[in-house]
């Protein structure tokens, strides 16, 4: 069992193919070299709208327990149980997002000069 001659032309050729497969694809960025300059996203905003965001949430889930509580015939116990548990996994998804900032910081202070 030997090794089958492959020349060059034919293997950038199916490179070229593979490349070409995978820049179609949903999601591809496209080749690196032709790509633009990313957007600048300022950081305090962005970090404030995924704050009201997650409060949003909170209040919303808030809101649908008080009303069901208070015998609300619109609101039913699943609306209410399945709104508090999506707040609670924004809530969750955020303090992990502040937990790794605070740890990116403290590596960053802790780096020696």
């Amino acid at each position: 069992m030997g090794l089958t001659s492959v020349s060059m032309d034919t293997l950038l050729a199916k490179l070229e193919a593979a490349r070409t497969a995978a820049t179609a694809l949903p999601g591809a960025t496209g080749p690196v070299r032709g790509a633009k300059a990313a957007q600048e996203v300022d950081f305090g905003s962005l970090l404030k709208s995924n704050i009201d965001r997650v409060d949003q949430a909170l209040k919303g889930a808030d809101t649908l327990a008080a009303r069901f509580q208070m015998g609300d015939a619109a609101v039913s116990l699943e609306d209410s149980m399945v709104a508090m548990q999506k707040a609670n996994v924004t809530f969750q998804a955020a303090l992990q997002v502040r937990n790794k900032v605070v740890s990116a910081y403290q590596d960053i202070m802790n780096l020696p000069i």
